[in-house]
């Protein structure tokens, strides 16, 4: 299959790094112009040069904005008033006992995990139906059937995005625009990497072994048996945002590594 992407503008947001930066990345190879997101001016411009050094010839450019604000978005917005791609990536992360996370924890993880993506697709989602065409994808986690126990709040938000993927896709319905959500499953993303380090010093294993180590401690109904690499992901995303995915919407497209225990 080859996914051309050619006239066509993605935005993918939390791009800096991590799925995101791979999914910009692949998105780039596949011929679309793409916009980095990510909240500080260096970071972003940082993330344009990894995606023109791997991509020679993209036509990539930044937009510097913080998502967990409702200024931040119409910033954005402002930044990129007409994309025909949406790629709702980012988000934050991280375990905590569940009697310990105070309501502004909470609103937190809330406002940049889901308020981002709606207020995003609430602006760009009516200009794609009004051309007859659109994809927008929602970066949602194994987490959100498989809900962890450390990090409840988190996994709240990514089961949310089903929800929101799966209505969206049912408003878009007979109009051209897609909407999928993504699940990833472990995913040796920098921060992964980062959570892993200390277990990996510890041990004196490297950063790859501490990531097969988690994920059959954490995830042992894994049937991959290691953490999938962000580029695995990111081409699950950028299939979601082809032409040939134009009979896949409202889906929960699993890159979770077979942890979810199910058939469907």
């Amino acid at each position: 299959m080859n996914i051309d992407l050619s006239g066509k503008r993605a935005v993918v947001t939390g791009s800096t790094g991590g799925i995101g930066l791979a999914a910009a990345t692949g998105l780039a190879r596949a011929g679309a112009s793409v916009v980095v997101n990510g909240r500080g001016e260096d970071r972003v411009e940082t993330a344009v040069r990894k995606v023109v050094d791997t991509v020679p010839r993209a036509d990539v450019s930044g937009a510097a904005a913080d998502l967990m604000t409702a200024d931040g978005c119409k910033a954005l917005v402002r930044a990129v008033p007409d994309p025909d791609i949406v790629v709702n990536n980012v988000g934050i992360f991280g375990p905590k006992p569940f009697f310990e996370i105070g309501d502004d924890v909470w609103e937190d993880f809330f406002q940049l995990n889901v308020m981002s993506g709606v207020r995003l697709s609430r602006a760009w989602m009516p200009a794609m139906m009004e051309r007859g065409w659109g994809r927008v994808v929602f970066l949602s986690s194994e987490s959100a059937l498989n809900i962890p126990a450390d990090m409840i709040h988190y996994g709240f938000t990514k089961t949310a995005l089903l929800s929101i993927s799966r209505g969206l896709a049912k408003l878009a319905g007979g109009s051209g625009v897609t909407v999928n959500s993504v699940l990833p499953g472990p995913t040796m993303s920098e921060g992964v990497e980062g959570m892993l380090a200390d277990m990996a010093s510890e041990q004196g294993i490297s950063i790859e072994e501490a990531g097969v180590a988690f994920v059959k401690a954490a995830r042992p109904s894994s049937i991959i048996g290691r953490p999938a690499t962000v580029e695995e992901v990111a081409n699950m995303i950028v299939y979601a945002c082809s032409k040939e995915a134009s009979a896949t919407t409202g889906a929960a497209l699993r890159v979770d590594g077979g942890v979810v225990d199910t058939i469907a």
